[in-house]
């Protein structure tokens, strides 16, 4: 596990608060807007391994203009790793194949919510793992096939986060 932030760790971190964790996360802009959207939000990022970039990528950077430094991020070597690291925590796998809407959730502050790489999602053998009611989707047209992977993070987040009340 590395550690980016000074406040990254679970001991460090003051009362509970949702996790944002991104599986094998291919495009550096998007995660860069991920981590400025945690940062805003106040929500943890968990990035699990193997990342499509360096953390040093200039186009996450970018993306994440200087809230990089503000944002609470660990990268984890595997799923499993992580998985342990959040035990005890609910997890909600987001898919386009899952099966209950994200808004129909009570979210708790100390949430987990997964996301899978741009390119396809989380594979199957992952959203397997998760029970049905912990497979969620965002609602879009028939015709559609996915949204950005930085758009579906903004939407359920801010749907638990308003939920929780806009707690900081």
């Amino acid at each position: 596990m590395a550690e980016l932030s000074p406040r990254g760790s679970a001991a460090q971190s003051p009362g509970a608060c949702l996790v944002i964790a991104l599986y094998q996360p291919e495009i550096p802009p998007n995660t860069g807007s991920i981590m400025r959207l945690a940062a805003n939000t106040g929500a943890r990022l968990a990035l699990i391994e193997p990342l499509g970039f360096e953390l040093t990528d200039t186009r996450l950077r970018r993306a994440g203009l200087d809230y990089r430094d503000l944002a609470t991020t660990t990268t984890y070597p595997d799923l499993a790793t992580f998985l342990r690291s959040v035990q005890g925590q609910r997890v909600f796998a987001f898919s386009t194949r899952g099966g209950k809407r994200y808004d129909t959730v009570r979210f708790r502050a100390d949430d987990v919510l997964l996301f899978g790489p741009e390119s396809s999602g989380l594979p199957d053998a992952v959203l397997s793992t998760f029970a049905p009611p912990r497979r969620l989707r965002i609602p879009m047209r028939a015709l559609s096939r996915s949204l950005n992977l930085g758009n579906a993070v903004a939407i359920a987040l801010y749907e638990a986060w308003r939920q929780l009340g806009f707690q900081e």
